[in-house]
């Protein structure tokens, strides 16, 4: 009953007019991005940090809120008219939806992604909403060394998810250490990796790092690859609608997608991969038209985005609950929050329980919102498709400038950023994940802080983390996580070299 007194007091907050405005103003911009190719949610929040360093926490949240939302929504378009899925989760959406569009089923495929991330994201925030206060309960009672723990599992996890290769994703997770480590060190007043720099004697901002590794990085690697021939766009005639015979076959994947995506997305480094390749497999088993896979099943469109936008409910627990990432958007967000000085965590909920609630409130609003947007709007969307991208990551390039310049009015900052873009466009060249850098970055400092705590409650006894029954539980998980993968493939290795 609590959880549901506080969520009517978060509709309070989220349904007055200027707070409602913010909401349209994200989803809106949430679609705009989803839909065009290569600029999704988390680098879209992560421009959006300077402009709304200003604006009241709550308002901020509730936009960046819709903005994540709405990213999700319109994605789908992206994958079905263009067959270009902006993330690695709507690789499936693009093989089945592509299908669909080709044979004259785009606006079926379009709104089986709309009502199904729609209902998805409904039923997502729901259990978010009873959820996450229990979480925020039982994780006020973990003690610093668990605490530790969670963290190393959290890096150790989304290092090995993200990217094609473990070892890069956890280089790249110790360059985002190393990065959160630069300034002076508030235990022992020592300068560290400063480099002799005055400038650097606070640390690096974080949206320079976040811009500069996101945004630039993106923007270089894609001017590179670009080319003078155009992808072919899918032309959409009418609004996105659905037939009889389309809603029979969608409401159960739409069901069981959602089943599968929240869980997911709510453990750490989950993610939403996962889950809708699961989702797409299941619904190819389940069909009564398996013959359709593969050549434009409704199924196939269905379950997995369904799947995708439950997981994006599901990232928000962690989030909330412990202040642990598990997607590169969720990692953004946090440092939004640490922007405004607040730590997601257990404490979130009795320090700032209206920013929570009316967050949450608003997902429900920008839910409907959203669907009212793309089922009518999809062909203003779809024309969206055909604006030439050197305008748009151009476009990118000085909102990135502008923005960090406006920050601190530091030419070094500048130069920060282009020295993180650089690398940025290296990591993508040689196919190194950014996001453990960015959650290295953001989480660094706190596992340090909560490392240190753990050490002097214990009186500098590295056993603590041994004898604490949960902290060795979760260690012994990272370590698994770590050795389990390296000595299966050393015996595959074997196994194919003996046979």
């Amino acid at each position: 009953m609590d959880a549901i007194q506080s969520l009517f007091a978060g509709f309070e907050t989220a349904l007055t007019p200027l707070n409602l405005l913010w909401a349209l103003v994200g989803v809106t911009l949430g679609t705009l991005v989803g839909v065009l190719p290569g600029i999704g949610p988390a680098l879209t929040v992560a421009l959006l940090l300077p402009v709304t360093a200003k604006l009241p926490p709550v308002s901020a949240f509730i936009m960046f809120a819709g903005i994540y939302y709405g990213g999700m929504f319109g994605g789908s378009t992206t994958s079905i008219l263009l067959n270009t899925p902006g993330e690695s989760s709507s690789i499936i959406t693009a093989l089945e939806g592509n299908k669909m569009a080709r044979r004259g089923r785009a606006a079926a495929a379009l709104a089986t992604a709309a009502i199904g991330s729609f209902v998805a994201g409904t039923i997502g925030t729901a259990l978010l909403t009873f959820a996450a206060p229990a979480i925020a309960d039982v994780a006020v009672q973990i003690p610093p060394s668990a605490k530790f723990a969670l963290i190393m599992l959290a890096f150790v996890t989304i290092s090995a998810t993200f990217g094609g290769s473990p070892l890069r994703g956890l280089i790249s997770l110790f360059l985002g250490l190393a990065i959160g480590l630069i300034g002076t060190d508030l235990q022992s007043g020592q300068a560290r990796f400063t480099l002799g720099y005055p400038e650097l004697l606070d640390g690096i901002d974080f949206v320079t790092v976040v811009i500069g590794l996101f945004a630039v990085g993106e923007t270089l690697f894609v001017a590179s690859r670009l080319r003078k021939d155009k992808a072919s766009v899918i032309k959409l005639e009418g609004n996105a609608s659905m037939n009889r015979e389309d809603w029979r076959r969608s409401w159960k994947p739409w069901l069981r997608g959602t089943a599968l995506g929240f869980p997911f997305g709510a453990i750490p480094a989950g993610g939403a991969e996962i889950p809708t390749f699961l989702s797409y497999t299941l619904e190819k088993k389940l069909s009564k038209h398996p013959e359709e896979f593969g050549k434009g099943a409704i199924e196939g469109v269905a379950g997995p985005e369904a799947a995708n936008n439950a997981s994006a409910a599901g990232v928000l627990v962690p989030l909330l609950t412990l202040g642990l990432p598990t997607s590169a958007t969720a990692a953004i967000l946090l440092a939004a929050f640490q922007q405004y000085g607040l730590q997601p965590g257990p404490l979130l909920f009795v320090t700032s329980p209206d920013l929570v609630w009316g967050l949450i409130a608003s997902l429900y609003i920008g839910n409907v919102m959203l669907l009212a947007l793309n089922l009518p709007l999809a062909p203003i969307w779809a024309k969206l498709l055909l604006i030439p991208r050197p305008f748009l990551y151009a476009g990118i390039l000085v909102f990135s400038t502008v923005g960090v310049y406006s920050l601190n009015n530091s030419v070094f900052d500048l130069v920060l950023l282009a020295i993180f873009g650089l690398i940025g466009y290296g990591m993508r060249r040689f196919d190194f994940p950014v996001t453990p850098a960015i959650i290295g970055v953001i989480l660094g400092p706190v596992s340090e802080s909560q490392f240190r705590t753990a050490m002097q409650q214990s009186g500098g006894d590295m056993s603590v983390f041994v004898r604490q029954p949960l902290s060795a539980f979760i260690l012994l998980i990272v370590l698994a996580a770590l050795v389990v993968p390296q000595v299966l493939k050393y015996r595959a290795a074997r196994q194919g070299a003996t046979g």
